[in-house]
């Protein structure tokens, strides 16, 4: 075997160990992580104000939703599983026409185990908190 073989061998092994390896990083599901998710990820085609006029926004055709109604377009409760189904990419309605990325092909940060009903979920912080900073801001 080359030395080359042996490194690509090492490479992949030690891959497969860290994908496998659990998440040690502290999970941040605060409103403020939140916040910030949204000013790096979001803001740009949703505006700062969230109501859907940021700068990229422009030329997509349909403009991005105005984030700060949902929970009025749900009868006064907010959609939090909805909301971070889209953010995922997990439930898109136009599935060919969205513009919006996936996020949930990204690090979303560690899972936090999430109780409903009797039945534990995990959910990456970085969803919960995003999905909490635009709760916090519904008009």
């Amino acid at each position: 075997m080359t030395s080359h073989s042996n490194l690509f061998t090492s490479l992949v092994a030690a891959a497969l160990l860290t994908a496998c390896a659990p998440d040690t990083r502290d999970p941040d599901i605060s409103v403020e992580r939140g916040k910030q998710l949204y000013d790096q990820k979001c803001a740009a085609c949703h505006g700062a104000d969230a109501m859907g006029a940021g700068p990229e926004s422009l030329g997509l055709g349909t403009p991005p939703p105005d984030l700060t109604t949902l929970k009025a377009q749900n009868r006064g409760i907010f959609p939090q599983n909805f909301v971070m189904s889209v953010i995922d990419g997990f439930n898109r309605r136009d599935h060919l026409n969205s513009v919006m990325p996936e996020f949930g092909n990204e690090d979303l940060g560690p899972n936090v185990q999430v109780e409903d009903g009797g039945v534990s979920t995990p959910i990456p912080s970085d969803l919960i908190a995003l999905s909490a900073y635009l709760e916090s801001i519904q008009r």
